[in-house]
């Protein structure tokens, strides 16, 4: 998924102000929490059962409850801001606050679900994605949650040196160690929306910049390709045991084909590529108050990505291409907003 590349160039060019889109120790004693329950409370799972979305008011989450909302289903979106729930509400979902690295309060929202979707909030540091993710393990294990679907990205088979995708390698095996939970690892490529970032870049600069190496090509995605396809799944629930499904895309391009694209979808024929040094990258990120220590996961990212240890590993097929391609993404999403933000500057 690769969804944390967007943060960076965001952080670059943004003053400083992030965008956002979006161990269990003892697994043993999980799986006999999630046994206990079982017998003592005889959860059903029914075709009509609750199904709960993490991070609901998110790129993937909220198209994940809209599908499932439209299709008759019972859902409980999770977040932190209750009102940024509230158009779910409107629409029949349960609102349940909280906040990812509570373990009791997600084994609360995941008792008696049908299913999850499961994901990891933006990253802060290393050490808390474990907590959140040890969270999620947890709630999963002792709730007895039967069904997962988990946003994880390509690449997360790697165990270390791959920055904050470390992190999802991590909550995989902890999802995997838990006894009679069916989770399905949707290992998504990197979102065409990251792109969105360089419109301030393009703007402030004149050029398309970033530290990924220029013909490096790379699966490309459009999120509501990643949220459509999560919501079959979830609908069909068609997967038993642990499974992992990389999401590729339309098509793979590099970072200079897609300048291309976007140069010819907003009218800068002119507009190039460049590549920026990671001591650049990483003397931005400080200055602009990062800790030194978070800014080098970001650098071991792109330096995994550059020397492609974080490369997807399933060959292209019917079952793992998406639709949208780049040049309709930039013709519906990237020139509006880029025509709109150029606009308000000119207010």
């Amino acid at each position: 998924m690769l969804r944390y590349v967007l943060f960076i160039s965001t952080y670059i060019a943004s003053n400083g102000t992030w965008s956002q889109t979006e161990r269990i120790g003892e697994v043993q004693k999980g799986e006999a929490n999630m046994s206990k329950l079982k017998d003592k409370d005889k959860v059903a799972v029914s075709t009509d059962g609750m199904y709960v979305i993490l991070g609901a008011s998110g790129n993937t989450g909220s198209i994940i409850a809209d599908s499932l909302l439209s299709n008759g289903k019972k859902v409980r979106v999770m977040g932190r801001d209750a009102g940024r729930l509230q158009r779910f509400v409107r629409q029949g979902a349960e609102a349940f606050t909280g906040d990812v690295n509570d373990g009791a309060a997600l084994t609360k929202a995941f008792s008696g679900a049908r299913a999850a979707y499961l994901m990891l909030p933006p990253i802060t540091s290393r050490e808390d994605q474990e907590r959140e993710s040890d969270a999620i393990a947890q709630a999963a294990a002792e709730s007895g949650l039967p069904y997962a679907v988990h946003l994880s990205s390509y690449g997360a088979h790697v165990p270390e040196g791959t920055g904050p995708v470390t992190g999802l390698y991590s909550s995989e095996q902890k999802l995997n160690g838990i006894g009679g939970l069916h989770v399905l690892h949707l290992r998504a490529a990197y979102f065409m929306e990251n792109n969105l970032a360089a419109i301030n870049i393009i703007q402030g600069m004149g050029i398309l910049g970033h530290a990924l190496l220029p013909n490096l090509k790379l699966p490309m995605i459009a999120t509501p390709d990643v949220g459509g396809y999560a919501a079959q799944r979830l609908l069909d629930l068609d997967f038993s045991g642990k499974q992992t499904r990389e999401l590729l895309g339309q098509r793979d391009l590099s970072m200079a084909e897609a300048t291309a694209i976007i140069a010819r979808g907003i009218g800068k024929p002119d507009l190039r590529y460049e590549q920026f040094s990671y001591d650049q990258v990483q003397q931005v990120l400080e200055q602009m108050g990062m800790p030194p220590k978070k800014a080098a996961v970001y650098i071991e990212m792109f330096k995994a990505i550059n020397a492609s240890v974080l490369a997807a590993q399933e060959p292209r097929s019917r079952e793992n291409t998406t639709s949208t391609s780049f040049e309709k993404f930039v013709q519906d999403v990237f020139a509006p907003a880029y025509h709109g933000k150029a606009r308000t500057a000119q207010a």
